[in-house]
């Protein structure tokens, strides 16, 4: 019986949302067909702008890089987690939420769906400044939990795995200008419980906790999913998933194509 596909991608162009501090996706005609005979465009961007592998290079010196990920880590069991419903601005998401849902095993392949594609440019709900400043993000048990389930590949639907506390986005963006971190910080902590609990969750120790602890331990993820991740048929059930990037010579992370495979 063939399998039926799924998309788990955004869409990729000019009005992609990119990463704070980091050149946008610029696409131009530069032959058009009434004079070439042909038209040939020119692109020029950052690599981390829609859906994106990110590999161990990143954050690695001397790390992997796209083109020496052998496609047998990127296409395989896996499992999609529908945690939408427990998913608001600047949540947390634990094991315990995913273990509850669904069976996770060694080495699968995991997708999180939080719904927060929903709020990217091509999402059903387009809202740039919460789609980056207000994500949800992992629990800091997440990392442990991951190198447990010897996670090879994770994936989510949100600009980034990290929570916005560990990023530019909860300590230093808009610092002294338009104030995003000072915003974003006071809603976590009306959120959390305070100075102290946002503190403890968050130390300064743990800026871009999931790309510092993971990538050295052979535990890579893929960012800004969306397309049909939210179809029923695939919500917290074990299917195959792929993630194919181009094949990007000394890359320290590359566009790629999401997708889910059912039976």
């Amino acid at each position: 019986m063939a399998k039926k596909i799924y998309d788990l991608s955004q869409n990729l162009g000019t009005d992609t949302q990119f990463w704070p501090f980091y050149p946008p996706f610029e696409a131009k005609y530069f032959k058009r067909k009434p004079e070439h005979g042909v038209n040939a465009q020119y692109i020029q961007t950052s690599n981390h702008i829609g859906t994106h592998l990110d590999a161990p290079r990143h954050f690695v010196t001397g790390g992997a890089t796209i083109e020496q990920i052998p496609l047998t880590k990127l296409y395989g069991p896996g499992v999609i987690v529908d945690l939408r419903d427990e998913m608001d601005d600047l949540a947390l998401y634990t094991p315990e939420m995913i273990e509850k849902r669904v069976k996770v095993k060694e080495g699968d392949i995991l997708v999180l769906n939080t719904g927060w594609h929903r709020y990217a440019p091509d999402g059903e709900e387009p809202d740039e400044e919460r789609y980056i400043l207000l994500h949800p993000g992992p629990h800091p048990d997440m990392v442990q939990w991951l190198l447990d389930k010897k996670i090879f590949l994770w994936c989510v639907d949100a600009v980034s795995t990290d929570h916005p506390m560990n990023l530019p986005i909860g300590r230093f963006l808009g610092k002294g200008t338009f104030g995003q971190c000072e915003k974003v910080r006071k809603l976590c902590e009306e959120k959390l419980g305070g100075k102290e609990a946002v503190d403890k969750l968050f130390p300064v120790e743990h800026y871009q906790l999931t790309h510092n602890a993971l990538f050295p331990n052979d535990c890579i993820h893929a960012e800004n999913l969306g397309g049909e991740i939210d179809a029923p048929e695939l919500q917290n059930k074990r299917l195959t998933i792929g993630c194919f990037p181009w094949k990007f010579q000394g890359g320290e992370a590359a566009f790629c194509r999401m997708v889910a495979f059912l039976d």
